[in-house]
């Protein structure tokens, strides 16, 4: 069997701010939207961003641990989404004026990439890289 690529899944505590914020921050585009019966959140949502895609629903606790918790209820998260971009700088300042918070500088790193982490208004944690300056 020919291996799948991996699609993260993202809970968020507002998902229609999370979209805003993703289209907005990393040049997200929204497939495709599912609200849940009460009209207000997203059950499913299909974003991609650049080359991959990324799954989003709201939190639903009614549905227990089923569907999975935001990184705020769980006090943060061990996973960090990145971006590989051409322009990291360009990039950086996008995000920033979204309103992403930076949790470690856009430097140059010793690894060959100019590189940092950024915390998004719904918790989860994001690295944009690319090349050096």
């Amino acid at each position: 069997m020919k291996s799948a690529a991996p699609i993260p899944h993202l809970v968020v505590n507002d998902g229609v701010a999370a979209i805003q914020f993703y289209e907005a921050a990393f040049g997200a585009v929204c497939n495709s939207k599912h609200l849940a019966d009460d009209g207000k959140r997203i059950m499913h949502a299909d974003l991609t961003f650049g080359s991959g895609t990324i799954f989003l629903n709201d939190d639903f606790p009614e549905f227990e641990d089923r569907i999975g918790k935001t990184p705020m209820q769980l006090g943060g998260t061990s996973v960090t989404i990145h971006l590989d971009v051409p322009d990291a700088d360009a990039a950086w300042a996008q995000a920033i004026g979204a309103g992403a918070e930076v949790c470690v500088p856009l430097e140059n790193q010793f690894w060959g990439m100019r590189y940092g982490k950024l915390k998004d208004p719904f918790g989860h944690l994001w690295s944009i890289g690319g090349p050096l300056k």
